[in-house]
């Protein structure tokens, strides 16, 4: 099976060849081209994922292109992992809403809109050529943010896509080593949105262990997901890290005014990745990586390409997908995070319990801001822009949406071909 990666000179794509390394009786891989306009950094990463295949005796191999079409012919499924702009627009992505006292995140609120504009035509273009390259057969697994809006897009265009997410898999991973239980045994009620997410239930045979995690638990995952131990406990609930934008506002922009951007961070990380995977004495996965994000990435990625491709059984993974009627609150095309059953169909949502009206809410308000960002993005218009911002939970007021739209186009006025000059 060939398995192409959009965006393959990404820092990180080692960890997924170091997932795939470990796989190999599950995923039948035998060649993975990682296509990438930046020839430095790709052929880097390139050398060194193949250098990680064979240590661990896998027999696959890595290829490195910068040709789209070429990268994908053939393939069985491609990940589109890219991100526009770079840390750059990152960086503004996470600095520009400071000035109207707003959170500055980039899958979130005016930054994550900001992401959005400049990375859903991209994205559609490259599902376009992929289609008309490798068929209409070849799935495209979606791991570029904001994940929901991004997947959305595809869907509404008719691809075979399916998004993906490590919150999820982190937590279930965090709570089986919590219970001493085996991973695959922890099953979650996972209720939302991408980065708008709470788990419900812990599954362990069945029988909810959310109670006893919160019992004997709550401090450490209280600090592990910025939440209050307290409500946590009220709410029977443990929410992902991405809520405390929400429940925390104040106090995490009062934060990132004093903090160093994320997107500085992760580039002198990136560097010194860089330097680690072209040393060719370097033959297994760095210390350094686990400072990049994306904690849990390979499991994940592998784990769906796999359950995709193989022709198997249907198995149980959190994706996002259409939510066709799973959240009776929410339009059926509005795409949602949730346990689905995953075969060579396609993702399928598992019915859950209903959702208390805490949550509902909150997930009905930032899904039509995701249904008007994305309008934004195809359409474009500063005013469209606007209005997405005004529906946003994290803005939601008239002066602060113009000022915003104002800034976010000006800043991004390179990637938006709408703006002008």
């Amino acid at each position: 099976m060939k398995l192409a990666v959009v965006g393959g000179g990404s820092t990180y794509t080692p960890e997924l060849i170091d997932g795939i390394a470990g796989r190999r009786s599950t995923l039948d891989v035998d060649e993975i081209v990682l296509i990438d306009p930046d020839a430095y950094r790709v052929e880097a990463v390139g050398d060194f994922s193949n250098r990680l295949l064979n240590h661990a005796g896998h027999p696959a191999r890595v290829r490195t292109t910068s040709s789209l079409e070429e990268g994908v012919d053939g393939a069985s499924a491609v990940l589109i992992q890219l991100r526009v702009g770079g840390q750059r627009a990152r960086r503004g992505d996470e600095t520009f809403p400071h000035a109207c006292g707003c959170v500055g995140q980039e899958t979130t609120g005016a930054g994550g809109l900001a992401k959005a504009l400049r990375t859903v035509p991209v994205v559609l273009d490259i599902a376009d050529r992929v289609r008309k390259i490798a068929g209409d057969g070849t799935w495209i697994v979606n791991f570029t943010n904001p994940v929901g809006i991004v997947t959305r897009a595809l869907l509404n265009e008719g691809h075979r896509a399916v998004g993906l997410c490590n919150v999820a898999i982190h937590l279930q991973r965090t709570f089986a080593h919590l219970l001493g239980a085996g991973i695959d045994d922890v099953k979650l009620v996972h209720t939302g949105l991408n980065h708008l997410s709470w788990e419900r239930k812990v599954l362990v045979d069945g029988e909810d262990r959310l109670p006893e995690l919160l019992a004997e638990h709550a401090e450490f995952l209280g600090e592990h997901v910025t939440a209050p131990v307290e409500w946590m406990r009220r709410m029977n609930v443990v929410p992902s890290y991405y809520l405390k934008y929400y429940y925390g506002h104040d106090e995490q922009v009062a934060k990132q005014r004093t903090e160093r951007p994320r997107a500085d961070v992760v580039s002198d990380v990136e560097e010194e990745l860089l330097k680690v995977y072209l040393d060719p004495e370097v033959v297994t996965k760095p210390e350094q990586l686990e400072k990049r994000g994306g904690a849990y990435y390979s499991e994940a990625a592998v784990q769906l390409v796999h359950a995709l491709t193989s022709g198997g059984p249907a198995e149980e993974h959190v994706v996002n997908v259409r939510n066709e009627g799973t959240f009776d609150f929410l339009p059926d095309d509005a795409v949602i995070e949730v346990p689905s059953l995953v075969d060579g169909n396609g993702p399928r949502p598992i019915a859950q319990p209903p959702v208390e009206q805490r949550f509902a809410g909150l997930i009905a308000g930032v899904t039509a801001y995701e249904h008007l960002a994305l309008e934004a993005a195809i359409k474009g218009g500063r005013d469209r822009v606007a209005d997405a911002l005004l529906a946003h939970p994290l803005v939601g007021q008239y002066t602060k949406a113009d000022q915003l739209a104002d800034s976010l186009v000006k800043i991004n006025r390179e990637f938006l071909p709408w703006a002008g000059a």
